[in-house]
């Protein structure tokens, strides 16, 4: 049985959750609630869940200082938030799942017999990626998690070479040119990663500018990569980028 607590300041929130998963989720059992940060570490501590259904903005904190306040987390997560901001450090807290609100009943369910499958399968890949995240926070590498139909990836930022836009998918190429596959639109990786050097250079295109080997101006303007890739640049991003590695030499 997944043992299942939730964690939201809104009673009404929290009881309609509540209901969704003891109604469709078979094998789901929700052990209590919480109406907050402080309350959620106690009940956590004094529960034991396999999952946590977790909002993210609260009134005495977020679930991320939850998160950061545990030495180790040892219980799935799937994060359920109002705000799409959070969505992006959700991501980069190594979340299950998150769920925007209002909730799609379906897109709970089946997060919830997701996470059941991995317990089911002592699948431990989740955990093992957030504390890795949680211990690391404040390193200078940082990692980013991506979630794929099949697998789970964690690769360092520094790693990634670019990304391409693909509709409303990403790919992600790799200096040793992996590539990962995600059903996300780049616009979410883009405010993530501009922290650490990374420009979109083209509607298409975000690139690690610390990858890049050379400008070149003909056939329009394009970048060359390390790993010899060639990007195009669009026309009204030539004199931002120029801007961008005249810093990097500096």
């Amino acid at each position: 049985m997944l043992r299942v607590l939730i964690i939201d300041d809104e009673a009404k929130i929290r009881s309609m959750i509540a209901e969704i998963v003891k109604g469709y989720c078979k094998g789901a059992e929700v052990i209590g609630h919480a109406g907050g940060v402080n309350e959620g570490l106690v009940k956590i501590n004094g529960l034991k869940p396999d999952l946590v259904l977790l909002d993210i903005k609260m009134n005495d904190g977020t679930g991320f200082d939850l998160l950061e306040k545990r030495d180790k987390v040892d219980f799935r997560v799937i994060f359920i938030t109002a705000y799409q901001e959070f969505a992006l450090k959700a991501i980069k807290f190594s979340a299950l799942d998150y769920i925007m609100k209002p909730v799609d009943p379906e897109e709970l369910i089946k997060a919830v017999n997701h996470a059941q499958k991995q317990v089911a399968d002592h699948q431990t890949e989740q955990l093992n990626h957030l504390n890795e995240i949680l211990k690391n926070n404040d390193q200078t590498e940082k990692k980013i998690l991506l979630k794929t139909a099949e697998n789970i990836h964690l690769l360092r930022v520094s790693e990634i070479q670019y990304c391409e836009a693909d509709g409303g998918y990403t790919r992600f190429y790799t200096e040793n040119r992996k590539k990962v596959f995600v059903s996300k639109p780049m616009v979410e990786y883009e405010n993530l990663l501009s922290d650490y050097g990374f420009f979109r250079v083209h509607k298409s295109y975000l690139v690690n500018l610390q990858k890049v080997s050379s400008f070149e101006k003909e056939d329009g303007g394009y970048l060359v990569l390390s790993n010899e890739v060639k990007v195009p640049v669009a026309s009204r991003k030539k004199d931002q980028l120029l801007q961008l590695l005249e810093k990097l030499t500096q």
